[in-house]
């Protein structure tokens, strides 16, 4: 496991995405919410952070397993593409992770039963299917895996106010999904895709990739203005988007590490909104 997180899951970024994902989100269930006072995160908050860690590592797993052939030609480098690692092992530890954090959410039913059942849904992935270089087809079929870590966030959350179920987590829910669909699609925008590099320009065309990625991140936002407390401090994200398309104009490709800056300066604005 030391060999497949060193090449496939750096650790520190990982963590601290997870990290902002757990507060961020929670806050913004506050921010769309109805008002109940002053939002503070506490132990559950702690806990969905470590549980959220620990399922992208259990994602990555899957993502890896799936991508095995196109990682072999585009990413030798990845330990189970060059060999370093085994389907078999992995999978494994996939099943050891995945019980801890059932038993780590027991304390709340609803939380360990989404997490049974979001952690039950990645393995399905595992099973012939589409050709992932579909991309559009791939991004639907995965889809529900964030979904249902979102809800549980938001279980987390009610069980931290003591509120019930609200028609704003639906609000909320297209605001993080705006979001980070930006970091999907921009990431793999590139002018020239090489011989089977898998990127929706392929499918859509530049323009209209590069819009579906600007526009993703301005509809993030309009619709947190449109149905949350929001501030100032929750525009400034989109100063990266703008910042990336504007380099794009005489570059390559798009700058992948400011759509990763951007969902996560996302994350921090609303959780600091929230506060």
């Amino acid at each position: 496991m030391r060999t497949f997180i060193r090449g496939s899951y750096p650790l520190v970024p990982s963590v601290l995405f997870a990290v902002c994902w757990a507060y961020g989100v929670t806050g913004l269930f506050a921010l769309t919410g109805p008002p109940s006072g002053p939002w503070r995160p506490g132990l559950g908050t702690a806990l969905a952070a470590l549980t959220i860690a620990l399922d992208m590592l259990l994602m990555r797993i899957v993502d890896d397993i799936r991508d095995l052939p196109y990682d072999r030609v585009h990413n030798p480098d990845r330990p189970l593409a060059a060999g370093a690692v085994t389907r078999s092992s992995l999978l494994r530890w996939y099943a050891g992770i995945a019980a801890l954090l059932v038993l780590l959410n027991v304390f709340d039913g609803w939380a360990a039963l989404v997490i049974a059942v979001q952690l039950a849904y990645a393995l399905l992935l595992l099973l012939p299917g589409p050709d992932p270089g579909r991309l559009v087809l791939t991004l639907l079929l995965s889809s529900p895996v964030q979904l249902l870590l979102h809800l549980y966030l938001y279980v987390i959350h009610l069980r931290a106010t003591g509120g019930g179920f609200d028609p704003s987590f639906w609000a909320a829910l297209a605001v993080v999904s705006l979001a980070t669909l930006h970091l999907e699609v921009a990431k793999k925008i590139t002018r020239a895709p090489r011989p089977g590099e898998r990127t929706y320009v392929t499918t859509f065309g530049l323009p209209a990739t590069v819009a579906v990625a600007v526009l993703s991140a301005v509809g993030a936002t309009v619709v947190l203005g449109l149905t949350a407390r929001w501030s100032v401090l929750t525009l400034a994200p989109l100063a990266l988007p703008a910042l990336a398309w504007w380099r794009f104009r005489r570059a390559e490709r798009w700058d992948a590490r400011l759509a990763g800056y951007y969902v996560l300066a996302s994350f921090a604005s609303w959780a600091v909104a929230a506060l």
